[in-house]
């Protein structure tokens, strides 16, 4: 009980850490990049807690970097626009996964069910990271064939390019104004148009937006109306959207038998755990622990085969 207390508190302080760390660097930049120079009230009170947090970020991101060293996770977080460094994530991901862990061992006393939800916490975290990507990549997709034609009117109009996209941002939402904001800032910066594109479809990994930079690096190859070419374009992902809407909903069914059968087995083992321990017990150990190991394996292998039958590429 001691240990699990321990371990809730030093989860809990690193929590609170990283918060107070993150908002004390952004300040810290956004001072930097104004000019300003910043407060010193509470500068003592945090001087301590920044360099005990610095210090732990930065061991996480020594670690995360010697493990990752493609820099995957970095590039996962620009995706889903989460303002975290990876260190950062992985200890606010720990501080969670111990203090479930140990509200579970106080609650019902078993160790197996208390690390069994601390994976459980860190897995729903990556799939809640996941979720946003998706999120993220279906709203781009849904506001591209308008930024498109958008573009392709201000084009027809008279406008440059350069100066129809940003038009185009100023007239549409996030995340689409966000990442052409930010093509348009590299721009400035003195990169070229094409290359600033071809990173943008690099880190979104959107096939439609494959598509339109593979046309516009074409037509300043050999030439022609790129305004025709925006509008074609605009008309063919919207296309391909209608047909990928539909195929969601012929396989929603597909989908919600997965969820439905892999959260059955953990739910009713939850349940009986509650109501009576004693039966589970022989789980826990010898043969029965391995027939529960084999169990979570089937589920698990189970719904990813169900997932990937019903996933349909267009």
């Amino acid at each position: 009980m001691l240990v699990v207390v321990v371990a809730v508190m030093a989860g809990i302080a690193l929590l609170v850490a990283g918060g107070v760390s993150y908002r004390r660097d952004q300040d810290d930049g956004l001072t930097e990049l104004l000019g300003m120079v910043p407060g010193s009230i509470g500068e003592d009170d945090n001087a301590g807690l920044s360099g005990v947090t610095g210090m732990a970020v930065d061991l996480a991101s020594q670690a995360v970097e010697h493990v990752d060293r493609e820099r995957s996770l970095g590039v996962f977080l620009e995706r889903a626009k989460i303002p975290l460094r990876p260190g950062e994530l992985v200890i606010v991901v720990c501080s969670g996964a111990l203090g479930i862990a140990a509200l579970l061992m106080v609650a019902v006393g078993s160790a197996p069910l208390a690390v069994g939800g601390a994976l459980l916490a860190v897995l729903l975290t990556v799939q809640l990271l996941r979720r946003r990507v998706t999120k993220r990549r279906r709203a781009f997709e849904a506001q591209l064939p308008d930024a498109l034609t958008l573009v392709a009117s201000s084009l027809a109009a008279g406008h440059t390019f350069l100066r129809a996209v940003q038009m185009m941002c100023e007239e549409s939402g996030p995340p689409l104004s966000e990442e052409f904001a930010r093509l348009v800032a590299e721009t400035r910066l003195g990169d070229s148009l094409v290359d600033a594109l071809g990173r943008m479809a690099l880190r979104l990994q959107i096939r439609d937006m494959d598509i339109v930079v593979q046309a516009i690096r074409i037509q300043q190859t050999v030439g022609g109306r790129l305004a025709d070419l925006l509008h074609t374009l605009a008309d063919v992902i919207r296309a391909r959207d209608e047909v990928r809407r539909e195929i969601l909903v012929l396989t929603a069914e597909g989908r919600m038998s997965a969820y439905v059968l892999a959260a059955l087995v953990p739910l009713l083992f939850g349940v009986m755990q509650v109501l009576n321990p004693g039966y589970v017990v022989p789980l826990y150990h010898g043969i029965g622990l391995v027939a529960l190991i084999g169990c979570g394996l089937s589920v698990v292998a189970g719904m990813l085969v169900i997932l990937r039958m019903v996933k349909i590429d267009v």
